[in-house]
């Protein structure tokens, strides 16, 4: 992975892959990657860059405005989580044997957890539990969208992904991140839409858009919701 500087923007090259057009994201992280055509050269996806600095300066400020109301949660009595698009209150307990579960309507993280292991420890914790719950409602769903999208991935798996929600292998491995199982269930739908779709088109060209659209006409409600409370979705 190469950095490149257009102007002022500092962008990460990433491998050119088969598609005829650049594609230029901005990460939930801030950081703006660019994967251009196989053939092009840097110099060529400088020229991109610079065409589409306004583009790209909009499309930080709007990063920026929108990260500066993420959620920072507190590992106390009352605080909230959310799980499948609904908030819980967090209980610190005693008296369970596993570190966390969720039960008359509160997540109960054992005490021991955060005396012993701190707020990472939670976290982690908390980012187990997602993963194992993920992995069978995920399933589940990619199960119901795979005949309506015509794809059928080979495996999928649920795991940290950094700064990106999913991700498609060229194996067609399926990768999601264990936040997902935060948002709304429309929201993990059209996460896994948008991925299936990702087996026709790995681009976000019209056409992609167009596949999206078919299964899921109402996906720029739901792109939107992302796009303005993805920042919300942390422990």
């Amino acid at each position: 992975m190469m950095v490149r500087c257009v102007r002022d923007i500092e962008y990460q090259l990433l491998p050119g892959s088969l598609r005829k057009t650049t594609d230029i994201v901005i990460e939930r992280d801030g950081r703006v990657t660019v994967r251009p055509p196989v053939d092009y050269t840097p110099e060529q996806v400088d020229a991109v860059v610079e065409s589409k600095r306004l583009w790209i300066y909009r499309n930080l400020a709007q990063w920026k405005n929108l990260n500066t109301s993420a959620v920072v949660r507190e590992w106390v009595n009352g605080e909230t989580f959310l799980y499948l698009g609904r908030n819980y209150r967090l209980a610190l307990v005693l008296d369970q044997d596993s570190p966390l579960t969720l039960k008359g309507g509160r997540f109960c993280l054992n005490r021991t957890v955060i005396d012993q292991g701190g707020t990472s420890a939670a976290q982690q914790v908390f980012a187990a539990y997602l993963t194992d719950k993920g992995q069978k409602y995920l399933c589940d769903r990619v199960n119901y969208f795979s005949p309506k999208t015509g794809v059928q991935p080979t495996s999928i798996k649920i795991k940290d992904l950094g700064y990106r929600w999913a991700s498609c292998g060229i194996t067609g491995r399926l990768n999601f991140h264990w936040k997902c199982m935060m948002a709304p269930p429309t929201i993990i739908d059209y996460i896994i839409v948008h991925e299936l779709c990702h087996f026709h088109y790995r681009n976000h060209s019209n056409a992609f858009w167009n596949e999206v659209d078919k299964v899921m006409p109402d996906y720029r409600d739901r792109k939107e919701w992302l796009r303005k409370n993805g920042a919300s979705l942390t422990v």
